[in-house]
């Protein structure tokens, strides 16, 4: 019997013992094809021997000095070459241990920056409906995923949730994307107007939207147009790049492809690759120095924040993506992957919608393409297609609730940035036979 807390009681997942490239192996000696990184962690792949030695390297000279007494050669390291590369005037880098750190990180820092500079009156969070931005309980409050808050509620702060931008549901008939881009900025707009600006302090967003909504990018002119509301307003922009930042999408920095910089930005997976559990937070020398010019320390900390042998991981697949080439790469193959997802389920009857950008891909599941109504929730068609899926031997992110929490299905793909084309012709075969398996499922249920 298993003392392990498993994510699902009703399950008794495999174990896995080796990785190596794009796939895992499990106890038994089966095989699958990672096609979705874990959860878009993955970059490099299993086993690159780079990374792990690097590792190896640093557990041998320091794995662990607390940030309350030290800083650390490879922590310093991979400040600098994020900074180096960041876009705009991000500055510092406040390194933790994954995503909802990053993210509870940056809402403190947003609304300690307000005090230090004389506006104590904004605490208000705008954010969007359908965003996910991790589980503790600063950043489930942020998230706008109904399901995944409901239990909870009575433990959330008060955030306000706009519509997001969802060309595939919510453009007008008749509507040019970009006319529907700015529509859709434009509601933060209203919301701020509403709850008066004044209080608020920031609006946060994924560049593009993961595992709730697969993979939903912006329309054209959409972020440009919420950086200009912001500034107007005074309020600071988080982007939550955890799930696709760090070359997902064909940039190092996911809002590369959308022509602006945030205030705060938030990474996380992609940057260590599965190799070592490491986030970072960061913002521009304007919020960094209000605090050192003010009180002069932020009041937040964790434990293994900064921690050395997690940041040598971060400072090798940093490393690896820029030396060979990876980030194109990511571009290159997934411009492939998307080309064979269309001629393969392009035509699919359940297939509504194949969107997203480099190798982070969402396909839209419908009742019926026509109306793009969705399935009843009551099949359970998400998990029937991940199951079926892992049964043929591959390992995708199907998730429930794409429409509003409640209605809608969606498959989000995000294999390591390595994926050969043969390998991208496996996966899409693969993930056909399994959602048509699925499909039969939920007809016989």
């Amino acid at each position: 019997m298993s003392h392990i807390f498993p994510r699902h009681t009703k399950s008794a997942p495999p174990v896995a013992v080796s990785g190596e490239g794009c796939w895992l192996t499990d106890a038994s000696g089966k095989r699958y094809l990672d096609a979705s990184g874990g959860a878009a962690v993955s970059c490099l792949g299993h086993g690159d021997r780079t990374v792990i030695e690097a590792v190896k390297a640093q557990l041998d000279s320091l794995a662990y000095a607390h940030t309350g007494f030290f800083t650390s050669a490879p922590a310093e390291r991979l400040a600098d070459m994020l900074i180096e590369r960041a876009p705009g005037e991000l500055d510092r880098v406040y390194l933790v241990s994954g995503g909802s750190e990053a993210v509870e990180a940056a809402l403190k820092l947003a609304r300690q920056y307000f005090v230090e500079t004389g506006e104590p009156q904004r605490g208000r969070i705008v954010a969007r409906k359908q965003s996910y931005h991790g589980n503790t309980l600063g950043a489930l409050a942020a998230g706008g995923n109904a399901w995944r808050r409901e239990q909870f509620a009575p433990l959330l702060l008060d955030v306000s949730h706009i519509d997001p931008c969802y060309d595939y549901r919510l453009r007008h008939e008749g509507e040019s994307p970009g006319d529907y881009g700015l529509r859709a900025a434009d509601l933060l707009e209203e919301e701020l107007l509403r709850v008066g600006p004044e209080t608020v302090m920031a609006f946060i967003a994924e560049p593009v939207v993961g595992a709730t909504a697969g993979a939903l990018t912006a329309a054209p002119g959409y972020f440009r147009r919420i950086r200009e509301i912001c500034d107007r307003h005074g309020i600071l922009l988080i982007l939550d790049e955890v799930m696709c930042g760090m070359g997902r999408t064909g940039h190092l920095f996911a809002c590369e492809a959308e022509g602006v910089a945030p205030d705060i930005l938030c990474i996380a997976k992609g940057l260590g690759a599965g190799y070592q559990p490491i986030g970072a937070t960061l913002c521009t020398a304007k919020i960094y120095d209000a605090i050192a010019n003010g009180s002069g320390f932020f009041q937040h900390g964790h434990t293994y924040q900064g921690h050395p042998t997690a940041a040598a991981a971060g400072v090798a697949v940093l490393s690896a993506l820029e030396e060979r080439g990876l980030v194109a790469r990511a571009k290159a193959q997934g411009e492939k992957l998307t080309g064979m997802l269309n001629a393969t389920l392009g035509q699919h009857p359940h297939v509504g919608d194949i969107r997203g950008r480099g190798l982070f891909i969402g396909i839209e599941l419908v009742a019926d393409r026509g109306t793009k109504a969705p399935f009843d929730p009551g099949a359970k068609l998400a998990a029937m297609v991940k199951a079926r899926a892992f049964a043929n031997g591959l390992i995708c992110y199907p998730m429930s609730g794409t429409i509003d929490g409640r209605l809608g299905d969606h498959v989000l793909l995000a294999p390591p940035f390595i994926i050969s084309d043969e390998e991208c012709s496996d996966l899409v075969q693969k993930l056909a036979v399994s959602l048509d398996q699925a499909l039969q499922g939920a007809a016989a249920a």
